[in-house]
């Protein structure tokens, strides 16, 4: 198997990959950063979003030996002030996109610090959400450096429905009385 050299995260690694790995691959399964998702593997979702020398590069459809610069993955981005505005925005639902919403988003405030909300949907086309948390993917990415915004909605605030719901009584009380 050829040798490879990679720099993930500031760390150097010299591994042993095949020739058709791709970069997710080689990530999750030699190097053991899980952190990269793999959806579709055809490069549609974005889920496998990592940066190469800065620029968002889709994982999945990369080839690992074609990779020369600086690999970012959500591991390396552990402290960076996206990752707490996601959560204080409330745009982490089920989780599974949200390393390479973050990773993509990364990107986008690197190079413009205070995108604009078209800016921001034009930056994050390529990122797919099942749970469809795009109002606060971008609420996230527009406060990111506003520690006091946006807020973390509490449930307590929002109205309920369905068996959790509280009871409420009507006034003739309960059926047979």
């Amino acid at each position: 198997m050829p040798e490879l050299s990679l720099t993930v995260n500031a760390h150097r690694y010299e591994v042993e990959a095949p020739i058709e790995m791709s970069l997710a691959q080689l990530l999750r399964e030699v190097v053991g950063l899980t952190g990269t998702k793999i959806a579709c593997n055809e490069g549609h979702c974005g889920a496998c979003t990592v940066q190469v020398d800065g620029t968002p590069t889709l994982s999945c459809i990369t080839l690992a030996h074609t990779v020369s610069g600086e690999i970012t993955t959500i591991e390396g981005l552990r402290e960076h002030p996206l990752i707490d505005a996601f959560v204080r925005a409330d745009a982490v639902q089920c989780g599974f996109c949200t390393p390479g919403q973050v990773v993509s988003a990364a990107a986008l405030v690197a190079a413009n610090p205070s995108p604009t909300v078209d800016e921001i949907r034009h930056t994050m086309a390529g990122n797919l959400c099942r749970c469809g948390t795009y109002p606060r993917i971008e609420e996230a990415i527009l406060y990111w450096q506003d520690r006091s915004a946006p807020r973390k909605r509490s449930r307590a605030g929002s109205k309920r429905s369905g068996s959790s719901s509280r009871r409420i009584r009507s006034s003739s009380g309960p059926p047979g009385r």
